[in-house]
Order: structure tokens, then sequence, then C-alpha cells
């Protein structure tokens, strides 16, 4: 596996003539195939929820949908199964998979009773998927449909950023309407994943197939993003770096001595991170300048080698006078997906603030912002929402989830 590593501006020309000039670049980052390259075994851990509001067709069909995982699992895959109520239990300790049928009667042996403690399941869930992460793809799915009333908040959103000191990512999955979705976005953006919402039983096993053909196009994890800045040119104080694809996350960036570094985590094939660096650059020579240096630090679980470096690509822009503006229009639709996320978070505080023309108005914008994108999917759920607010409706806890999801995604 390689890394393929693209870089552009939002705009490559920048005025002479001004002191300081905004500019966002974005950086694509995707794991790139050999012909003869080694599959990876993936390394899983599902981490279920079997407290009492669980019971009934929901237990049924998260059963059947894990089940199904297992069917799909390779020869030399490894599986873990950690089940929780308002304490956690090893179901399947952390083995190779070369008893599927036996892995499938413990997952069918679960029943719902008790209360939640996420934490709880996320500690075990973590212990075990360690245990099987050398030289594999280890990621968890996070199944819940309730508030964490006998946990901790805190502690889960530790765990996660624990999870990836150790390599490890950790999806959520929100299932049926009673979720808190702060905490389980949180577990997801520190952990590296994705938030996913079941909304009815029966989208169970679809969601958690969609999740699986995803990991299972990684082919390279633990990746870093190094970004050097050329004199004169800085980050933005306030949220500086963003994720715009596959999903929509704020990112960290450390700098003790040398380049910016922001983790990404793993990589996919057939799905790139793209990044978006907010840059002021200061007054230039005419001419083509080096703005900045980008490359990927990452490891290569297929071949055992850890801490590889990519090669590095230059970020170039030409000065001008007269200045004569060259849109990238690729990068505009990832200032928008920014855009549409940021706006929704506005929309949701003021919500909460009980400012709901406010929260309206804010949705809206979203809503436009999303069909500037092309976003079709996105707009209709923004707009359909800020049309009940305005209409003096409440919106349900399953609109506030889907207004969360759609934020952060691209519908298809």
């Amino acid at each position: 596996m390689n890394v393929g590593l693209q870089s552009v501006l939002n705009d490559a020309h920048i005025d002479a003539t001004q002191a300081t000039s905004q500019r966002q670049l974005s950086v694509s980052i995707a794991a790139i195939a050999a012909e003869m390259n080694r599959s990876v075994p993936l390394n899983l851990c599902l981490i279920l929820d079997h407290s009492g509001s669980m019971g009934g067709r929901a237990m049924d069909t998260v059963k059947q949908a894990a089940q199904r995982i297992v069917d799909r699992l390779s020869p030399g895959d490894r599986i873990t199964i950690v089940a929780f109520d308002h304490k956690a239990k090893v179901l399947v300790p952390n083995q190779v998979i070369d008893n599927p049928a036996s892995v499938k009667l413990q997952i069918n042996q679960l029943r719902a009773a008790g209360g939640t403690a996420i934490d709880e399941g996320l500690r075990l869930g973590i212990e075990e998927l360690a245990k099987g992460k050398k030289d594999t793809v280890s990621q968890a799915f996070l199944l819940t449909d309730g508030e964490n009333e006998h946990g901790d908040n805190d502690r889960c959103l530790k765990l996660a950023k624990l999870a990836t000191d150790y390599n490890l990512t950790l999806n959520a999955l929100g299932f049926s309407d009673g979720w808190n979705q702060d905490v389980l976005e949180k577990i997801a953006d520190a952990g590296g994943g994705t938030l996913s919402f079941i909304q009815y039983p029966e989208q169970a096993v679809d969601e958690f197939n969609r999740l699986f053909s995803r990991i299972q196009s990684v082919g390279l994890t633990n990746a870093h993003l190094l970004l050097t800045l050329a004199t004169g040119v800085r980050l933005a104080e306030m949220k500086p770096i963003a994720q715009v694809a596959p999903d929509t996350i704020e990112l960290t960036v450390q700098q003790e001595t040398g380049p910016y570094v922001v983790r990404l985590g793993d990589l996919m094939v057939d799905s790139p991170r793209v990044v978006l660096a907010n840059l002021y650059i200061g007054k230039l020579p005419l001419g083509e300048q080096s703005i900045a240096q980008v490359q990927v630090r990452y490891d290569d679980p297929a071949y055992g080698k850890e801490g590889l470096l990519s090669e590095k690509i230059a970020v170039t822009a030409t000065v001008l006078t007269p200045y004569q503006p060259a849109p990238n229009l690729e990068v505009q639709r990832h200032i928008l997906a920014l855009a549409k996320y940021r706006q929704t978070q506005i929309a949701e505080t003021k919500l909460q603030q009980g400012d709901r023309a406010g929260a309206a108005t804010m949705l809206q914008t979203a809503a436009k912002t999303a069909l500037q994108m092309g976003d079709q999917g996105a707009a209709t759920v923004l707009q359909t929402n800020a049309t009940k607010l305005q209409a003096g409706e409440e919106l349900s806890e399953g609109d506030r989830k889907k207004t969360r999801i759609v934020s952060k995604t691209t519908l298809q």
C-alpha cells in the first residue's frame, strides 16, 4: 500500500497588493493498493447495548445484524463481542474467527435487561481489541439506544482518546431516538470513526453492512498529516483544520517542534479523507511562491511497518498584479460542506437556548448551503426542520438526530 496525496488551494492566485490573503488548503489522502498487495486482517469488536430498552424487535435485529457481520469475516480475521447494560461483560474474547457458528450462538444468547453504562462497555471493548491489534485493522462498533445513565460521559471521551493512542478506531451507532447524540458524536470523532443513526430496527442490518464494507477498504492505519508552513504563512487561530470527507470533523492540531501534526486515523482505498486548512498568507514577491509542504506519516499493517513517510508535496501559489482569481470548484464544495456543518451546529445551540426563530434561520441557511454543494438530501432534511420550527412545532428526537447526521455527511 502507498499513500495517494493531493493538495490544492481554493484560489492559487494571490493579490500582490494585499498585506494578508486568506486561503483554504484542501488535502486529499487515501490508501492506494498495489497490484500484488497483501490483504490486511480485520480485528473487529462489537460493543452491544442489551439494556432493558433494547427488548423485543430491537434486540432481535441487532443480533441478526451482528451475526451477518460474523458471516462476512474472512479466515484470519479476529472478532470480539462485548455486551453491556449497567455493567459489561466479554461475550466472545478476542480470537481468530475459526468457528463462526460458536460466535453466532453467543450473540443469540443476548437478552435485554438492566440499565446503560456505555463507558464500561467501551473499557472492556478497548481492552479486548488491543489484544489483537498487531498488524491488523482494528475497529469497534459501539451500539446503544440510550443515555449513559449508569456511566460517566467524560470517561467515555477519555476512553475514546485512549483508543486512538492504541491505534484503534471507534464507530458509534445510535439506535432508535433515545441516545445522546453529543456523547456518541464525541466518541466517534475522538475515536477516528463515524457516527451512524439507526432510526428503525429494520435498518440495523444495512447500517452494520455499510460500516463493515467501509472498514474492509482500510489499507493503512495510524495516519498523521504533517503540515509545514512557509515563512509568512500561518494557520487561523480558531478551528484551523477540519476534515470534510468522508465525515465532517473538527481536528486537533499539535505542534511541539517542526511541522503541524494532525491525526487522521485509518486510510481507505475507495474513500479519501479530505482535510481543509485555513491559512493566512502575508505579502509575498511576484511570481510562483512556496506556501507549504504536506506529508503523511502512517503504518502499513500488511507488512508490519510503522512510521512510514509519504513523499512531500509542495503547495505553491502565484502572486500577481493585477490580481486575477483562479478559483477551484472542488475546494469550494469542500468549504460549503464545512459551512453546512458549522451552520447546523449554531442552529442546535440556538435551539438549546430556546431561540427557535434563530435556530430556524440557521437551518434555512444550512439548507441553502447544502443545495449549493449539490446535497439535495441534506437540504430537504434541514429545510423541513426549519419549516417545523417556524410553524411552532417541536422537533422530535429523530428530527434532531437526522439533522446531526446530515450536517456531517453528504447523503447519497
